[in-house]
């Protein structure tokens, strides 16, 4: 059995990963949370531009609850756009690669910051409802190639760092995307076309960058077969002193094992049994991480905090602080990830969600039940930091690594694409139904959330086991007695190549 991979150490972090994680983890995971957020804290600058632009053109303003529909439009649009790059993206990286996937979707964001930029000049609120759905699709795309091509960029002890930028930089771009909508800042009648239009600068930058950083090896040597552009690309992630030929071995050795696996699509991921609790798995992870009401959060913060009694003026201030709470909280679960394991952060998280959920119910209730009270409003505001801290420490990050570790190579790429349409999907519901959701019921739209939350930590109790310091071979191991099949054993290899991942015979993945 081959010796355990030792400890990361500074010297294998070389200049050319670091560059090359950084020009692709800010040209794309940026996108998704800047564009989250960005429209949450001048909602009213907004909403004002859309209702003047119909009055010049019908002389009349628009009715309230048409406008809140519109508006209901214009935030579900973005993610209406993620389910339609979520669709896409595994066509893309097969046929383009990695690097030529991020490279080339960097057209849904540059293009959109440019309409969006002109609307107010050309008075057309319509030109930001479709650039919404444009960068929509940028963020679907890069939510799943993103990873893909930072996990194949690291050596096998740097992985789950890598793996944590994206979430990293997706709070990274809601933070700023708080900070530059305040009112002071770009919030405001003037300078909402700049807030807008700032999505293009990150593409622009990775569209300049990230050309001279290297491919995927992986996926230069085996879907492309070209072994020597793949040395020379380990080489330069790896530094001279690397021993670029084992990991050329090893990568050869996963091309072996794939191949005699068989590749699944999406239909055979839905009818193959051997796959039926890890398929269930990374539907309730993904549905449960947007239906447990972040996004409406982020979507609507300020609205909920004027809901809880905070001053207007106040509540972009505080959506600032979230953020960093956001950040900070973020963080900490990648660092402590590997020591307290999976589940514990995921049951803790939603437990966390789930009473902050229910104390803000009451507080919005007491709101408006009696006369206002201001440690009422300080309730409400101290519920929702809770509840992000908790969002944070493990439903927002922790199952990006799950859903990594749960499937085999051969599995993944199908897996892949059914998550990321179920996240989109979800995200779109939430931000479409949660204003009339409010407006029907009030504080009470809450307790839904609140119940979601609990319904998930069941799911993982029950189901979920600990992947942390497990082999994908010993995760398949566990979900296959679930599943109710048997997976025979496989020697390792004399060759010194490592544990042969059980493989699922090609003529059985067509079922």
């Amino acid at each position: 059995m081959r010796p355990p991979t030792p400890p990361a150490t500074l010297e294998r972090l070389q200049p050319t990963l670091v560059l090359a994680t950084l020009s692709a983890a800010f040209g794309s995971a940026f996108q998704y949370g800047y564009n989250i957020a960005v429209v949450n804290t001048p909602h009213q600058v907004f909403k004002s531009f859309y209702n003047e632009t119909y009055f010049e053109r019908h002389g009349t303003f628009m009715d309230e609850k048409v406008l809140l529909l519109l508006w209901s439009c214009t935030v579900s649009m973005f993610p209406l756009g993620g389910l339609l790059g979520s669709l896409v993206v595994g066509l893309l990286v097969d046929r383009c690669g990695r690097k030529g996937t991020l490279l080339i979707n960097n057209i849904f964001a540059i293009l959109p910051a440019i309409l969006m930029g002109v609307s107010k000049v050309a008075q057309a609120f319509e030109l930001i409802i479709f650039s919404r759905v444009l960068v929509g699709v940028c963020a679907g795309i890069s939510y799943s190639a993103l990873p893909m091509y930072l996990g194949e960029l690291a050596p096998k002890n740097l992985r789950g760092t890598l793996g944590t930028m994206t979430e990293v930089f997706v709070i990274t771009g809601i933070f700023l995307a708080q900070v530059f909508s305040l009112q002071a800042v770009l919030g405001n009648p003037t300078g909402w076309p700049v807030l807008l239009a700032l999505t293009g600068v990150p593409a622009l930058i990775q569209l300049l960058s990230l050309p001279f950083f290297p491919e995927s090896p992986r996926y230069t040597l085996i879907q492309r077969g070209d072994e020597e552009t793949a040395r020379q690309a380990l080489g330069r992630l790896r530094g001279r002193a690397a021993d670029v030929e084992a990991e050329m071995e090893d990568m050869r050795a996963e091309e072996r094992e794939e191949r005699a696996a068989g590749r699944l699509s999406v239909l055979n991921l839905f009818t193959f049994r051997a796959l039926r609790w890890q398929l269930i798995t990374i539907l309730v992870l993904m549905a449960g991480q947007q239906l447990s009401g972040i996004n409406a959060i982020n979507y609507y913060a300020d609205t909920i905090y004027i809901s809880a009694g905070v001053e207007p003026a106040h509540s972009q201030y505080i959506t600032v602080g979230a953020g960093i709470v956001n950040m900070v909280m973020t963080i900490i679960s990648a660092v402590t990830v590997e020591r307290l394991g999976r589940r514990p952060l995921l049951l803790a998280g939603y437990g966390i969600c789930g009473s902050a959920c229910l104390v803000l119910t009451l507080a919005l209730l007491f709101q408006v039940w009696r006369s206002t009270v201001p440690e009422l409003s300080y309730l409400g505001v101290i519920c929702i930091l809770t509840y992000i801290a908790g969002h944070s420490i493990g439903p927002s990050p922790v199952p990006s690594v799950v859903r990594m570790e749960i499937f085999l190579q051969s599995s993944r790429p199908a897996a892949l694409t059914v998550d990321g349409a179920v996240h989109w999907l979800t995200n779109f519901i939430v931000g479409l139904v949660f204003p009339s959701v409010q407006e029907a019921i009030g504080a009470y739209s809450f307790l839904v959330f609140a119940g979601l939350c609990l319904l998930t930590a069941v799911y993982t109790y029950v189901v979920i086991p600990e992947t942390k310091g497990r082999t994908f071979v010993e995760i398949n191991h566990i979900f296959a007695k679930r599943n109710g099949v048997e997976i025979p054993e496989i020697k390792e290899e004399v060759t010194g190549v490592g544990p042969h991942i059980p493989s699922v015979p090609a003529k059985e993945t067509a079922l």
